[in-house]
Parts: C-alpha cells; structure tokens; sequence
C-alpha cells in the first residue's frame, strides 16, 4: 500500500497530496508522513515546489477536518445521544464535552492538530459545538500547516542526500526524527495551554 501511495504522489503530484491528506485528516486511520515527506523528498529534487506541497497539504487537512465538521452537525449527536453511554459518553457528559469545547474550541482545534492520534478526530467536537466557522479552519489550518511544513522539511532535507523514495527510505526517516517531532510538539502544547490557562483565568477574575 505505501508503494502505491508513493507512485500515486509522484504521479499525480499536488491532487495526490490532497487527495491523500484529505483522507488523513478525516476519520480514515491514514499516515500523513507517507505522503507529505516524500512530497519533501520530490522538492529537493525538483518534482515539487516545497511551498506548494505544503499549501496542498493545508488545503486537503481542512477538506477532511471539514468533512468530520459536517459529519458532526448532521450526524453526531443524535447517535451520540443515542449509543454513547456505551462509549463512556452519555449524554450529561456530551453536553458538557459541547460547553467545554463552545468556550475553548480555539486552543483545543489548534494544538489537537498537532497531536498524533487525536488530530483526526479533533473536528468531531467542533462540529458538535458548531464552532464558528472562520475560527476552526483558521486554527485548523494554523495547526495542520505546523505539522505539514515539519514532515516536508523532514523529506526535503533528506531528499538532497537521496536519488530516490521508497518504503524503506520513508521507514527510516520517520523512525529517525519521530520521536523528537512527538515530543517537541507535546511539549509545546503543554506550554502553549498552561499559557492559555493563565490568560483566561486572569481575563475571567
């Protein structure tokens, strides 16, 4: 599957990445580095213009947060009313997942993008709380734009050293900054939110 991706991207180039990010940032459980570094990799070689494959990548992230979006406000609620107290979500809790999420749904949408499992899924609740509308693409598109441009450095910087892509070049990169790229970003949350904490504490006392 990771070789037709990378043949389809290479192929396809700019549709291939929104295609394929689209799919990653909706509920589909699809890796974005297997197809934003080798959009790097491809820029470094003159395939691509880096800029370009990040926007796309931007562009297909907010089709699919707009789709989970949408998924939400048509769908969501009624089935979590329904069926989420077998998922530790009755509807109590629902309400006030929707409060929260009404009051803090910037700071949620923006580093949840930036968080490896929860990025997918982070529309759900927006969709929920019919956040407004400019706000969840602008921080959607803040955060996801953080993430692309990380993993198209990634494939560029090592794309200068490479005279082509495959599973096993992807492989080894990812396993080689993964761990930093995880724990960078965590850590920047964590103060990005204690920050938020204090400013809306101190605007609300």
């Amino acid at each position: 599957m990771i070789e037709t991706v990378l043949d389809i991207v290479q192929k396809l180039g700019y549709t291939g990445i929104v295609v394929f990010m689209l799919l990653e940032s909706s509920f589909f459980p699809f890796p974005s580095e297997i197809i934003m570094i080798p959009a790097g990799v491809l820029a470094a070689q003159g395939g691509m213009d880096p800029w370009l494959a990040v926007a796309m990548g931007i562009l297909g992230s907010w089709l699919g947060a707009l789709l989970n979006y949408y998924l939400a406000v048509w769908l969501g609620k009624p089935v979590l009313n329904r069926f989420g107290k077998y998922v530790l979500m009755p509807p109590e809790r629902l309400a006030k997942v929707e409060k929260f999420f009404y009051k803090h749904g910037e700071i949620s949408t923006f580093t949840g993008r930036l968080i490896p499992g929860v990025r997918q899924y982070i529309s759900f609740p927006a969709g929920l709380s019919r956040m407004n509308m400019f706000r969840f693409l602008f921080f959607t598109g803040l955060g996801a734009g953080i993430w692309v441009a990380i993993l198209v450095w990634i494939g560029y910087f090592a794309g200068k050293q490479l005279e082509h892509i495959s599973k096993e070049t992807i492989d080894q990169l990812w396993h080689q900054y993964s761990t930093q790229i995880t724990l960078g970003l965590f850590g920047f949350c964590v103060v990005l939110i204690t920050l938020y904490i204090i400013w809306y504490r101190r605007k609300h006392t």
